[in-house]
């Protein structure tokens, strides 16, 4: 095993392949070692999240060291029967990799018995390997652009379906009426890890396959029940609702998402007296506009904006961020442009009522989980809340806000795959001065520099976990820095992670801002240690 850093409270196992990955795996569920958060496997990794408080690195590192890879628990997980319809377009090209009849295939397929090892790319979506079966599929030389929901994919060892229409380079062999993913049932994935799948032959059919009606992965606002509500009258670039996230739904195949700027979207739950993680509106660049029906008091915190009221008899007023603010029916509320920053919060006493989809009421641009945006004419339901709430009249911003204007300065951690990029690039990320593009958004920051940074290992990199703040390097050599709603695996290397401390200051940088990133810790392998904090 190799012990690689990920910032200050995650470490990656490598180990030599998915047999150990997955013994690893089944060895840490059966007997946890004590401080462990959360894992996050993947082909030949473990990305383990831990509470530092509890462990330390090395201790970890240590504990998970002495672990037998040599043996696998002997419980089966539960045993999923996938009907296939064997019509997919890259059949017969994988029937002449493999160097045997389609019919041999589909045969195959259904004889052997597949295990989800781990879930990533979407909700929903299964690697699934087999025991039995010694296929190593290359991925398409150029991605579709378009895969549909219910198409059975092999690629490398591993076989899956894609759970919602989306891209992909994955070899098509087949379509399934079976829903991966569904929020109307209990457990919305069909498949997770450990779970034993069969596929079934169910006939040729047509390649395109509608799948049955259910309920998707948003839900819309609803509209309010309540005398005391807010109407939208204008969303600006994006508002969206936005909570803490969602915490340990790996499994499912879903990031945490939450607020770009959580210290923000605290502060403007506890100005108005509410428990610091209810949900917020997360406002992008201004131009929010609402009208109040009934008397209620919101905050606005976060990027800095000019705020207006507008009252029922025509008088304007401005009011400051960072304070309470109290709106009588028929006040309306309209957000300028922010002069630094990028995302604004408005809080309401009470809360706004909308049901939470698996914990959280945040949406999730990536996974499309959540409340949906926000629309012109959506009404606000405001809950009611104890009249003892206590107020923070004390309530400042955690950082000042970047602009375009400036260098905005950002702490890393180096790792987990330093080792793959040459040493001139590892000193070119720190030195040169990267530009954040148009491109950029919830999912990450893409940059720019006048360097591309190179490689040293120019090998694929099988998929492996990542969390928030990781600095990962595709082929272009152009760095992307994952945010809150990144994917739960990438395929790319990370070179480095930004500080937990320094993510919501990330989250407030502008288009075009300018970023230089300080590393505060040397890249090596974490080494196993007994001593007690």
């Amino acid at each position: 095993m190799r012990f690689l850093p990920v910032n200050s409270n995650t470490i990656m196992v490598e180990l030599s392949g998915l047999a150990e990955t997955l013994a690893l795996l089944d060895s840490l569920n059966m007997s946890p070692i004590w401080g462990i958060e959360e894992i996050i496997p993947a082909a030949r990794t473990l990305m383990v999240r831990f509470w530092p408080t509890k462990i330390s690195s090395q201790q970890l590192a240590a504990e998970i060291g002495r672990r037998d890879l040599q043996e696998r628990s002997l419980a089966t997980g539960k045993r999923i029967e996938i009907p296939v319809h064997y019509n997919g377009d890259d059949l017969a090209l994988v029937a002449e990799i493999l160097g045997c009849t389609v019919q041999e295939v589909i045969q195959q397929h259904t004889e052997n018995e597949y295990t989800v090892a781990f879930t990533g790319f979407a909700p929903g979506f299964a690697y699934m390997v087999s025991n039995t079966s010694q296929w190593n599929i290359p991925r398409r030389t150029t991605p579709r652009t378009r895969i549909p929901a219910g198409a059975v994919a092999l690629a490398g060892e591993f076989s899956s379906i894609y759970p919602q229409m989306s891209p992909g380079g994955w070899q098509i062999i087949g379509l399934t009426t079976e829903r991966m993913w569904d929020l109307s049932r209990s457990s919305p994935a069909l498949l997770q890890p450990g779970y034993r799948v069969n596929f079934r032959d169910a006939g040729h059919r047509s390649a395109t396959i509608s799948l049955p009606e259910t309920s998707g992965s948003h839900i819309a606002v609803p509209v309010s029940v309540t005398s005391c509500h807010l109407e939208i009258l204008s969303v600006g670039l994006q508002t969206l609702f936005q909570d803490l996230g969602r915490v340990g739904q790996a499994k499912l195949g879903i990031s945490e998402s939450g607020a770009m700027d959580k210290s923000a979207l605290r502060s403007a739950n506890r100005i108005v007296g509410n428990s610091s993680d209810r949900a917020c509106l997360e406002i992008v660049q201004g131009g929010f506009k609402a009208i109040a029906h009934g008397q209620m008091l919101i905050a606005m915190t976060g990027a800095p904006c000019p705020i207006e009221i507008t009252t029922s008899s025509g008088e304007i007023f401005r009011v400051n961020a960072y304070q309470p603010i109290d709106l009588n029916d028929g006040d309306e509320i309209s957000l300028g442009t922010p002069v630094a920053g990028m995302r604004s919060y408005l809080s309401a006493r009470g809360g706004f009522t909308i049901p939470a989809i698996l914990s959280s009421h945040s949406f999730d641009t990536l996974s499309n989980i959540g409340p949906a945006p926000l629309k012109i004419n959506d009404k606000l339901s405001v809950g009611k809340t104890s009249h003892c709430a206590a107020l923070s009249v004390s309530e400042t911003p955690a950082f000042d806000m970047p602009n375009k204007e400036e260098i905005v300065v950002l702490d890393i951690l180096l790792g987990p795959r330093t080792d793959w990029f040459t040493q001139e690039s590892i000193d070119l990320l720190s030195k040169q001065i990267w530009q954040v593009t148009p491109q950029s958004n919830r999912i990450g920051l893409r940059l720019n520099g006048e360097c591309s940074l190179s490689r040293v290992k120019r090998q694929e990199l099988p998929s492996e976990g990542t969390c928030a703040g990781a600095i990962q390097i595709p082929a272009s050599g152009q760095p992307v820095l994952f945010l809150a709603d990144h994917p739960l695996t990438g395929g790319y290397p990370v070179i480095a992670s930004v500080a937990d401390y320094h993510l919501d200051l990330a989250g407030q940088i502008p288009i075009n801002a300018k970023i230089r990133f300080n590393p505060i810790s040397q890249f090596h392998e974490i080494q196993g240690s007994n001593d007690l904090p």
